[in-house]
């Protein structure tokens, strides 16, 4: 049960710069205790950084019946290559920083806004995981996710 594949690979980076503002996708970023510089949370806690398995994109698309991009999820983290729910309750490095995954993420509230009718359903089960920040240090895409 704890062995993987392989690493998986941060594919995007996105930050919310402000409650409903748009999501702003950068190369890199620094993780903080409180979670990624330029991104809205005020504080440290389970939920300092979102990640979102980049597999269960096409999956969402598929379920609201329209194209999809990362920044309409409003996560922080696209992972791909690795079962993000595989790492629930485990310490994963990403870049150079080291995260706790706490739970799952609950879709956005802004779901049927950015995606239509059934949007908040589409993103039940599918919507990525909540992590708290162990280190800090930095994320790039293209960077290896690996569990600790």
């Amino acid at each position: 049960m704890a062995r993987h594949h392989a690493a998986g690979v941060v594919r995007w980076i996105g930050l919310r710069p402000a409650r409903r503002a748009e999501v702003v996708s950068v190369d890199r970023a620094t993780i903080r205790a409180r979670g990624l510089d330029g991104d809205r949370h005020p504080s440290p806690g389970k939920r300092a950084v979102t990640l979102i398995q980049a597999e269960h994109v096409p999956v969402i698309a598929a379920l609201c019946g329209r194209d999809v991009v990362p920044a309409l999820l409003r996560r922080n983290l696209v992972v791909s290559g690795l079962n993000l729910a595989a790492c629930k309750g485990r310490d994963v490095a990403v870049g150079t920083a080291v995260l706790h995954l706490t739970g799952p993420c609950a879709p956005c509230s802004r779901m049927e806004e950015a995606l239509g009718p059934g949007g908040y359903n589409a993103v039940r089960h599918h919507g990525g995981w909540c992590a708290c920040v162990l280190a800090e240090g930095v994320v790039a895409i293209g960077d290896a996710v690996r569990p600790l």
